[in-house]
């Protein structure tokens, strides 16, 4: 799924060098603070670079609220790997969404602070920036790594000012370009890896009762939330596939975040009752996907994590591309109108190419990967 890398990669050296040192190991700090879906994306690169260099520990700096992506409890950031911190040795949490409000308080500073003192105690050597905005390549140079390793054409373009050595990222998604800045620390082409979540024993007993309290029919996770509302599908839409779905013996839970509660609820009533909306934390998200046997939804961090996970998907496109952000490394059935337009600026108004996009045709790709299923 990978494509090789355009040039030869001056990384590479610098890594080669430091592995000729006399440092006993090598450490590498990933940073990619958000989105949910974005962080996602990050974790096969670095699940195919273990595999390459088992004698990497790394480090990953992200925001609080999607730790769990990476660790189960916060008591385990900086504990040996487990089942309840698979692929990270250690993870730094920040909270950059709430420091930007309160820039002017001397309490957000002492936090900053002790992140990243919390980083550069750990002295790595590469910082590997797979979020390519201002603030992350500042972290990256913050963290006190002499190699920092970015992509050529970033998110935003002044970030490239803080890399030793700025990556050609080809491909079309979102993964093929983190893996290719993987693949310029590893100084090898790196293919896909499965990515590997965080498995709390408690957390899968709570899932494990939630489908017992559906009888353990079929589990569709729904999610008809998204980050801007341009992304969204109506909600009546959404209910009549629920009642669909349901009529083929499947339970439909939908999936939502903060604020989106009546969304949610817009969502049951359409289904007249049928669909489930179900609150739930990260780790809790991750335990009940495991056990879905389908999503729908649109371009949003659960639908990337049901694709991680293997779970079949139906995704319903608007305004971003499939190309960049669809669904990688699971079965899936992309519906976009050619009447949509790329738009990334974030606009709530409704996009009216992807409301266009009927119930029927969601059913029918449902059934259509069912089947494929069942065969």
């Amino acid at each position: 799924m990978s494509q090789p890398l355009s040039q030869p990669v001056p990384d590479t050296v610098a890594l080669a060098e430091l592995e000729g040192s006399e440092n006993e190991e090598l450490r590498v700090l990933v940073v990619r603070m958000s989105a949910m879906g974005d962080v996602i994306h990050g974790i096969p690169a670095v699940a195919a670079l273990r595999v390459a260099r088992p004698n990497l520990h790394v480090g990953w700096l992200i925001e609080q609220r999607w730790m769990e992506l990476l660790c189960a409890h916060e008591t385990e950031r900086m504990r040996l790997r487990s089942e309840l911190k698979p692929i990270i040795d250690w993870v730094h949490v920040s909270d950059f969404k709430e420091w930007r409000k309160e820039l002017s308080s001397a309490a957000t500073w002492r936090e900053m602070g002790s992140c990243m003192r919390e980083v550069r105690a750990m002295k790595y050597q590469v910082a590997l920036d797979l979020q390519g905005t201002i603030r992350s390549a500042m972290a990256g140079r913050l963290s006190g790594a002499k190699t920092r390793v970015g992509a050529e054409r970033p998110r935003e373009a002044p970030a490239r000012r803080f890399y030793t050595s700025a990556i050609s990222t080809p491909g079309q998604h979102v993964v093929e370009h983190a893996l290719a800045l993987a693949s310029a620390v590893a100084g090898e082409e790196l293919n896909y890896k499965e990515p590997v979540f965080p498995h709390d024993p408690a957390t899968e007993a709570w899932a494990d009762r939630f489908c017992m309290s559906i009888g353990f029919a079929p589990l569709v996770v729904m999610n008809p939330g998204a980050g801007w509302g341009a992304k969204c599908w109506p909600a009546k839409s959404y209910g009549e596939v629920a009642k669909a779905l349901t009529d083929r013996g499947m339970a439909v839970m939908v999936n939502y975040g903060p604020q989106e509660e009546s969304l949610a609820q817009a969502v049951r009533e359409a289904s007249d009752e049928l669909a489930r909306p179900v609150p739930c934390s990260v780790s809790q998200l991750i335990a009940l996907t495991r056990r879905a046997g389908l999503f729908v939804g649109g371009d949003t961090g659960p639908m990337h994590l049901a694709a991680a996970l293997g779970v079949p998907i139906v995704a319903l496109f608007g305004p971003t591309r499939p190309e960049r952000n669809g669904p990688y490394g699971t079965r899936s059935v992309v519906l976009r109108s050619p009447d949509s337009a790329d738009n990334s600026s974030h606009d709530d108004a409704p996009d009216a190419a992807l409301q266009s996009i009927t119930a029927d045709e969601v059913i029918s790709a449902a059934d259509s990967l069912l089947k494929e299923q069942n065969d």
